[in-house]
């Protein structure tokens, strides 16, 4: 196509599986294409009035919002035909088996410091082997890491990823979190509602054409910043809490930061309705 014509500004909108389509070129489209990845639902797109626990476990697949269909159903399929399907596609995964106990494995993950070994031994199968799977729910956007940043003010420094979904609908099916009431009392909440927000800062980065610029930090002791946005000209920190009231223990990662970097601007962003923005250049976002 792009021999045959010089018209620019067209669009092939593929699935998931684009990498497929990749494997089969075999001349080079460096400079002649771009890819903009076209991930669920922004918060704006969906205008959902739902409270945060029914977000959270319907999340923000399109087909929801269209056909107005029963997120555990919905889910539940997506699931089946991802596994029975997609991963044969995509890498001819034979223990479909130990792949769904796998896929369950990383949803009971979100938020953590990703532990290959700990999740090879849990899911039957060797290192390389979960490796390899990572890339596969990578690849067909299930899942992304958030690397740490590389920042250590002479400090140890924690060097693993974290792992997030990029909907949390998808990972509250895999938890078996069957409604909204479930999410409020259930042990991942506060992991899932961090998801949320982290998965919606990188699809306002990839809407926009860019790639994402967030990391975590943290140092062997335990302190900790939940999102370092990194820009040109400075590093934004954001903290990310699933309580709905205001209270001084939400600060103590970004006052942490901020003593250890003298870092004015700051944001934290809470699961009330509350907005703050203090003298001290901390902005409290509900």
């Amino acid at each position: 196509m792009l021999d045959d014509s010089p018209e620019t500004g067209r669009f092939i909108i593929t699935g998931s599986n684009n990498f497929l389509l990749q494997d089969n070129i075999s001349q080079s489209l460096a400079g002649r294409v771009a890819y903009l990845y076209l991930l669920p639902f922004t918060l704006g797109e969906a205008d959902s009035t739902n409270d945060i626990d029914s977000l959270i476990h319907k999340g923000l697949y399109p087909a929801i919002y269209d056909r107005s269909i029963e997120p555990s159903k919905w889910y539940a399929n997506y699931i089946r035909t991802y596994v029975e399907r997609d991963v044969r596609l995509i890498k001819n995964i034979t223990n479909l088996i130990a792949f769904e106990k796998f896929l369950r494995l990383c949803a009971g993950r979100v938020g953590q410091l990703l532990n290959m070994n700990s999740l090879a031994i849990e899911s039957g199968v060797d290192g390389k082997t979960i490796a390899s799977w990572i890339g596969v729910l990578e690849s067909s956007f299930i899942v992304f890491r958030l690397q740490p940043h590389h920042v250590s003010f002479n400090k140890r420094i924690v060097k693993m990823p974290k792992l997030y979904f990029y909907d949390t609908g998808l990972a509250c099916s895999l938890l078996g979190i069957g409604s909204p009431h479930q999410v409020s009392t259930h042990y991942a909440k506060a992991s899932l509602f961090e998801n949320l927000v982290i998965a919606e800062l990188v699809k306002h980065r990839y809407n926009k054409g860019e790639n994402h610029n967030l990391f975590f930090w943290r140092d062997n002791i335990g302190h900790e910043v939940d999102v370092l946005a990194d820009t040109p000209n400075s590093i934004l920190p954001i903290e990310i809490k699933a309580g709905s009231t205001i209270n001084e223990n939400f600060f103590k990662g970004i006052e942490f930061w901020k003593k250890l970097t003298g870092s004015n601007r700051s944001i934290v962003v809470f699961a009330g309705d509350t907005k703050q923005d203090r003298s001290s250049g901390i902005s409290i976002v509900p």
